[in-house]
């Protein structure tokens, strides 16, 4: 302006249209740094500032402190504001420029690879959700939550989601069926098994939840209309136990069920028929020894006879006897033709087909970093970029689980770090700095492991140094100073090392399982997916995905360098055996292409 002696009164008049909603006061907020442009309007007005002062195309763009700007109105992109605004990351910054069917196309592209990831399997998942009939059980030793008086069958007749008389999409269960679940809880999650009981094994949290909400899929199934879209059996609600879990017949129609609605059988299925034979085991199982079950039981048409409820009665053992033997061998059955229903590679084929996946997938960490906006103009936005770097560059060093990435504790330089003994009660690990070898470690106890009886642990503690690459530690210290506190905006610390960016409604900055995910797979869809439109993205052919995925990076790198199933089960704290059956892609030409390394020494030492 200064060069070619222009005005803020002057370029308003010079470049704005009359309907333009931009005041002369903008150019001097501009020029100052204290706003940027972000809309349609302006992207169009700093194209006419660039012919205006022979700049080259873009020269403006590619100074813009901010990557998640709005480039579309909604004239040229009539979606709400929230879709709109999510979608704006994705658009080129001529959009609004654009032809209808080139608009067209570029939404349609986004919509199928970046947002929902255009594989077989997140299609079908995407429609499955979209059915919700799973009955939903009480997640504490309590039934206090469940209130009294109206019966369940009661008040969703009220809000009309009764069909046939059984009910339609997830719901609570009734209290008698809620009551048998917390006992199955209590059993399988309690400190000490309770007196005159047995059992094999607990499970922790999650693995609580996992069951409970299988289990819940299966009643709510039985329970679901069946000239609805879920296609149900249909049983009457006040008949559903978890009783009928001892017939086999029960087994055998959710198994079709199942088959009917995927249209083969997976492994899920044969692990849902083991849980089955477990909870009927001789001595240790919860329902063999959870005899009044028999008394709740009630006839269903066509798949539980009164003579089965009375041989119930009479001889709940030889009930439960045959059911373990039949799923038993259903489960054999069904692993021989178990199919797998998605590739767990195919998000990110083009990541472990690289030489050196590690390399790749470091390419996105390394793109957020270009991409972050300015701090002090947008705060909020670029400590979400630190933290999205962290996620992945620390899931690369360290190999974790999403959950002990997730519940990883952070001690800051200045306090005292927690004590071992402390961590191993909470089941979590701690990342803290260390004043004798100068580096930030992580450490976690054996007993915060999925895995923690594995051979990997020992019952020792994961301890690792972070190395001090790529600005990492630099990185490190600027969240914890700056960004951590900018993200939790004064609400209550949960001491984890990410956080949520708190809202007016937020309950806890703490991130559950799934709040976790989705933070992962919107770093990979801003940064990680290379958008042909707009040329961002640091890989191109990447698929959204989680964080689990990076395990999956690490052992296929180290398998692809070193040929060693047992090296790389180091890198993810798990067995040999383990990454070769679920972890590491390495094919029959990765394996030629490392022996011939080693043949070709011999060739090279002949010929010099």
């Amino acid at each position: 302006m200064r060069r070619h002696g222009d005005t803020g009164y002057g370029l308003h008049r010079a470049v704005c249209q009359r309907d333009d909603r931009i005041d002369t006061t903008t150019f001097t907020a501009w020029r100052r740094g204290q706003k940027a442009p972000r809309g349609a309007t302006s992207f169009r007005i700093l194209a006419a500032l660039e012919r205006r002062w022979k700049l080259p195309a873009g020269y403006f763009r590619e100074k813009l402190p901010h990557a998640g700007r709005m480039v579309a109105s909604a004239e040229t992109l009539p979606l709400p504001m929230s879709e709109r605004r999510r979608m704006a990351w994705h658009l080129p910054d001529d959009f609004a420029q654009l032809p209808l069917t080139k608009r067209e196309e570029i939404i349609a592209w986004v919509r199928s690879v970046i947002l929902s990831g255009h594989t077989d399997y997140r299609r079908y998942q995407s429609e499955a959700m979209k059915q919700r009939f799973a009955l939903q059980f009480p997640t504490t030793g309590l039934v206090g939550g469940l209130s009294p008086g109206a019966s369940l069958e009661e008040r969703l007749a009220d809000r009309g989601e009764l069909c046939a008389g059984r009910p339609l999409g997830a719901a609570a269960a009734p209290p008698a069926l809620a009551e048998e679940a917390v006992d199955l809880l209590i059993f399988k999650t309690a400190t000490l098994s309770s007196r005159g009981r047995r059992r094999n094994g607990i499970w922790n949290s999650e693995t609580a939840d996992q069951r409970m909400e299988h289990l819940g899929l299966l009643m709510g199934a039985l329970a679901a209309c069946p000239n609805g879209p879920v296609r149900g059996y249909g049983a009457p609600l006040g008949s559903i136990s978890f009783g009928l879990l001892a017939f086999p017949a029960v087994w055998d129609w959710y198994l079709g069920w199942r088959e009917g609605r995927r249209g083969f059988y997976t492994r899920w299925e044969g692990e849902m028929l083991i849980l089955g034979a477990s909870l009927s085991r001789r001595e240790t199982g919860w329902l063999r020894q959870t005899r009044d079950l028999a008394d709740r039981l009630r006839p269903i048409e066509g798949l539980v006879t009164a003579s089965d409820v009375r041989a119930a009665a009479e001889d709940w053992d030889a009930v439960c006897d045959v059911q373990h033997q039949h799923v038993l061998l259903r489960a054999k059955e069904v692993g021989r033709v178990a199919r797998l229903h998605r590739d767990p590679f195919e998000a990110i084929l083009p990541i472990l087909e690289a030489d050196s996946p590690v390399g790749e997938y470091r390419k996105i960490t390394e793109e957020i970093l270009r991409r972050r906006p300015h701090a002090r103009l947008y705060p909020i936005t670029s400590a979400e970029a630190t933290r999205a770097f962290l996620m992945l560059r620390l899931g690369l060093h360290l190999g974790l689980r999403q959950k002990n990435l997730r519940q990883l504790l952070v001690c800051p330089k200045d306090q005292p770090p927690t004590s071992e003994r402390k961590l191993e009660a909470l089941k979590r690990g701690e990342m803290r700095w260390n004043p004798r070898d100068l580096v930030w470690e992580v450490l976690i106890p054996a007993a915060a492991f999925k895995n923690a009886g594995s051979s990997y642990f020992r019952k020792n503690p994961f301890r690792l140094a972070l190395p001090d690459l790529g600005g990492l530690y630099t990185e490190i210290e600027r969240y914890l100073a700056i960004d951590r506190p900018v993200l939790l905006k004064g609400r209550s610390d949960p001491g984890v090392l990410f956080v949520k960016t708190m809202k007016a409604k937020s309950k806890s900055a703490a991130y559950d399982q799934n709040t976790f995910y989705e933070a992962w797979r919107l770093t990979i869809q801003r940064y990680g997916i290379y958008n042909p439109y707009t040329g961002r993205g640091a890989i191109e052919g990447l698929l959204p995905h989680g964080p689990h995925n990076v395990r999956d990076v690490l052992a296929t790198h180290v398998l692809k360098q070193t040929g060693s199933y047992e090296q790389a089960s180091y890198a993810i704290q798990d067995t040999p055996d383990t990454i070769a059956q679920h972890y590491g892609r390495f094919l029959p030409h990765d394996k030629a292409a490392l022996a011939a390394q080693v043949l070709n020494r011999v060739w090279d030492q002949a010929l010099t």
